[in-house]
C-alpha cells in the first residue's frame, strides 16, 4: 500500500490546480458552501464491505442548499442493501440526516476558512429499525470543519462529538489533504476515524479519491478505502464511493471557464 507521506510529496511538488475539498465522495466534510440560492446535489453508490456482511447505499442522496454565501441547508438519505451471509437480501431506507451549516469565519481563499455543521440522524415511520437494517438509535452530531492552504496542498480537518438517545456517544474525526492538478482533475487522500465513549471502540479508515469536471454543471466523483485494522464484522475491507456532483443552476457557472473549487459554488 502507498504510504501516506509519500502521498503528500507527490502532492507537493505536483502543478498548482483546484482546491481539494472535504464532502462527497468523502467522509470528512468542509467549510464550503453552495452560494446563495444555488444547489449542490449529490448522488452515489457507497459500498461497505465487512468479514461478515456488505452494506450498500444503492444510492446515497445528498442535497444542499445554499442561504446566503455562508449558510447551507442540507438533507442526506440512502436506500440501503444488507446482505448477510445464510439470509434473504434486505432493502429499506436509512435514517433522514438533516442540517445546518454555517461558515462563521472566512479569511479568504488563502486563509483559514471554520465552519459548524449540526446535524440529526433520525429513523423513518418504517420498519428498518425492526428488520436491522438501520440503527434504533437516534442520534445529534456537532462537528466544526477547518479549510486551509498549505502550499499547494489543500487540507479540510473535521472533529465532532455525536449525542446518541438509548445508545452510546460517540465521535468522528476526519483529515483530507489534496491537490488539483488540472483545472479539471483533483485527487486527495483520506484520514477517517470515528467511535463510541463507552464502550471504546473506534474505525479508522483510509481511502483515496478525486472528482473530475466533466463539465461545469457536472462532477464525477470517486473514492475507495480500507479500514486501517484487520477486517472484522465492524472493520471493512473496502469502502468506496462512485457517483456525481451536480451544481444547479448551471447558470451560475461559467461554461467556459472550470471555477478555481472544485466542488463548491462560486460566491
Amino acid at each position: 500500500m502507498l504510504r501516506f507521506p509519500f502521498i503528500l510529496t507527490v502532492l507537493l511538488f505536483a502543478p498548482s490546480g483546484a482546491l481539494a475539498q472535504g464532502g462527497p465522495p468523502y467522509y470528512t466534510n468542509d467549510p464550503g458552501t453552495p452560494g446563495n440560492l444555488n444547489f449542490e446535489i449529490n448522488l452515489g453508490y457507497m459500498p461497505f464491505f465487512y468479514s461478515d456482511q456488505s452494506v450498500s447505499h444503492t444510492p446515497d442522496v445528498d442535497i444542499n442548499f445554499g442561504v446566503g454565501d455562508r449558510i447551507q441547508l442540507t438533507y442526506e438519505n440512502a436506500w440501503l442493501r444488507v446482505q448477510n451471509p445464510g439470509s434473504a437480501t434486505k432493502f429499506g431506507l436509512g435514517q433522514s440526516n438533516p442540517g445546518v451549516k454555517w461558515r462563521f469565519y472566512d479569511t479568504g481563499e488563502e486563509g483559514l476558512e471554520i465552519s459548524i455543521f449540526p446535524q440529526l440522524f433520525l429513523n423513518n415511520p418504517d420498519n428498518a429499525v425492526r428488520r436491522g437494517i438501520t440503527s434504533p438509535s437516534d442520534s445529534f452530531l456537532m462537528p466544526v470543519e477547518f479549510a486551509k492552504k498549505f502550499g499547494p496542498i489543500d487540507v479540510n480537518y473535521e472533529i465532532g462529538y455525536q449525542f446518541v438517545h438509548k445508545g452510546p456517544d460517540g465521535w468522528i474525526t476526519g483529515l483530507v489533504a489534496g491537490h488539483g492538478f488540472t483545472p479539471k482533475l483533483e485527487l486527495d487522500v483520506e484520514l477517517y476515524n470515528q467511535g463510541t465513549f463507552h464502550p471504546s471502540a473506534n474505525q479508522p479508515t483510509i481511502d483515496f479519491g478525486g472528482r473530475y469536471r466533466l463539465h461545469n454543471p457536472v462532477i464525477l466523483l470517486f473514492m475507495a478505502g480500507r479500514s486501517l485494522e484487520s477486517s472484522s464484522p465492524t472493520h471493512g475491507y473496502f469502502i468506496g464511493y462512485f457517483g456525481i456532483q451536480l451544481l444547479l443552476p448551471p447558470k451560475s457557472y461559467d461554461r467556459d471557464q472550470p471555477h478555481p473549487e472544485l466542488g463548491t459554488n462560486p460566491e
